[in-house]
């Protein structure tokens, strides 16, 4: 095979090993892509700069793909015939700027020698793309160890799906994404990657792509742009595990780039991945179970808030809203959107194109709810009918805002269930700025954290904290139970004084007509 060029487009691929995809607790339903500069291109037996003032600098074993023919809309069984040549490349990051890039990774992932490729190509002919392999060494240690039957996405997918958008061209290198094991690398590791075949003939490898890390010397200059900054989270996602990165397990960790509006998303970021501000949003919770939904479909908001109070949480309740749909009731864990304050130049910048609003709705998922906070301010639209309608087809199982709802007729006949403080026909832009989501955020005077349980019905809506939803839930059924027998027995002409609440005698009687 010819030597590697200086390729046009170098183009990777956020989540999309099976492994890596279940390390990060998320996986995509598509695949999706960022740009890497040419300039980042390295060799074998080259080395890579830490900067001064970082500390996350992590490796990122990947199979490359170099296209040898120009492919423009090509199905996915013609896709492989149009690449030369595999080879090895490490897909380098620096996490300590993932949140100054917002997503794009242009200098998280962009820095010069970030994207090392080698050093032997393999003849993508004499191979079969689902039978590659991948592994990763640092300084002589096996840190991965997959191949492309682990794939969420196959590699001729990955190719007819990006010339569907713009022609690959020669020369052109496509990074498959890196499986689990990716962590920090520090001035002195030499990490060592290699692709190959071992079930075809011959068993052809790309070879050991050798990488050193040193120690920069020249600090990033503030008066310039934005500084490296390092989060719990940020920490987390580079080592792989709170425990590899030296933090207490039992802790979550908290995203300070999430808070100031910055988002945290780098290598693995796109629609699937943990971010803030003005990158796509997470998966910030697990669903909820059949069992536990069905529980708290069955349970009235008053009886939960009952339950809630009595375990000393006095301020889960989202005041002032009310829902768009008579007889509306809503169960769901928690999606997060935050709006600031109109400030016209942090709407110009914030506002427009796929903003942070649209992304949330984007990326909901099923059974979840979409939780806004809006100050309080209906004096606009905090969505519209277009976004119901996409909310609706992601299987959203509501909205909650403590803002204005525009379209609000349309919004309703879709079907989507809103509380809202009601009707207002302006555009977002008169009052508010699309921030951030997938954050802790204020609505109608609760705090809502992603992945907290939503319930809302004809009384109002309820956070409940995810780790006491089952308990809350069993207490509230129980409690609904037993007012349903008071009830019964007022109905039977008792008087409600001893038995509503129930004395010991009246007590007995209830417990022992449980027991019988």
């Amino acid at each position: 095979m010819t030597a590697i060029t200086r390729p046009g487009k170098i183009i990777a691929i956020h989540l999309n090993y099976v492994s890596r995809a279940d390390q990060r607790g998320r996986r995509p339903s598509a695949p999706s892509y960022f740009f890497k500069p040419a300039s980042s291109v390295g060799v074998s037996g080259g080395t890579v700069e830490r900067p001064a003032g970082t500390e996350l600098l992590a490796f990122e074993g990947e199979i490359a793909l170099i296209i040898g023919t120009a492919a423009r809309r090509v199905p996915v069984t013609d896709a492989w015939s149009h690449v030369a040549a595999v080879t090895a490349s490490n897909d380098l990051g620096l996490y300590d700027l993932r949140a100054n890039d917002k997503g794009s990774n242009v200098r998280s992932k962009g820095g010069d020698g970030y994207t090392p490729l080698g050093p032997d190509l393999i003849d993508a002919a004499s191979v079969d793309p689902a039978d590659l392999r991948v592994r990763a060494w640092v300084n002589g240690e096996l840190r991965q160890d997959d191949s492309t039957a682990g794939l969420l996405f196959p590699l001729p997918r990955l190719i007819a799906d990006l010339s569907q958008h713009f022609t690959l061209e020669p020369g052109d290198v496509i990074l498959a994404g890196t499986p689990a094991g990716s962590s920090v690398i520090v001035p002195g590791d030499v990490v060592e990657i290699e692709v190959d075949a071992p079930g075809a003939d011959g068993a052809p490898s790309s070879g050991r792509l050798i990488t050193t890390v040193t120690q920069g010397e020249i600090p990033f200059d503030e008066a310039l742009g934005s500084l490296p900054a390092v989060d719990d989270l940020q920490r987390t996602e580079a080592w792989g595990s709170r425990e590899a990165a030296g933090l207490p397990v039992d802790e979550p960790p908290a995203s300070e780039a999430s808070r100031t509006g910055e988002p945290s998303g780098t290598g693995d970021s796109g629609p699937d991945a943990p971010v803030a501000a003005d990158s796509p949003v997470a998966d910030a919770s697990q669903p909820l179970s059949a069992g536990l939904r069905a529980k708290l479909e069955a349970a009235p908001t008053a009886g939960l808030s009952s339950q809630l109070r009595k375990r000393g949480l006095h301020s889960c309740f989202i005041d002032g809203v009310s829902a768009n749909i008579t007889g509306s009731r809503i169960v769901g864990t928690a999606r997060t959107l935050r709006f600031v304050p109109l400030r016209e130049d942090l709407f110009t910048a914030h506002g427009g194109g796929y903003n942070a609003q649209k992304r949330v709705f984007d990326a909901v998922e099923e059974g979840e709810i979409i939780v806004i906070e809006a100050r309080g301010d209906a004096g606009t639209g905090t969505l519209g009918d277009i976004l119901a309608l996409r909310a609706k087809a992601r299987g959203a199982a509501g909205v909650v805002t403590d803002g204005g709802v525009r379209d609000f007729d349309a919004v309703a006949e879709i079907g989507l269930p809103v509380f809202s403080k009601g009707p207002h026909p302006s555009v977002l832009g008169r009052r508010h700025v699309p921030w951030e989501s997938d954050v802790t955020v204020a609505c109608g005077g609760a705090a809502v954290q992603p992945g907290d349980v939503i319930v809302g019905d004809g009384d109002g809506v309820i956070v409940i904290p995810a780790a006491l939803a089952e308990e809350v839930a069993d207490a509230a059924l129980a409690q609904e139970d037993e007012d349903a027998w008071i009830a019964e027995q007022v109905a039977a002409g008792h008087p409600v004084d001893g038995l509503f609440p129930m004395n010991a005698d009246w007590r007995a009687i209830y417990e022992a007509r449980g027991r019988a």
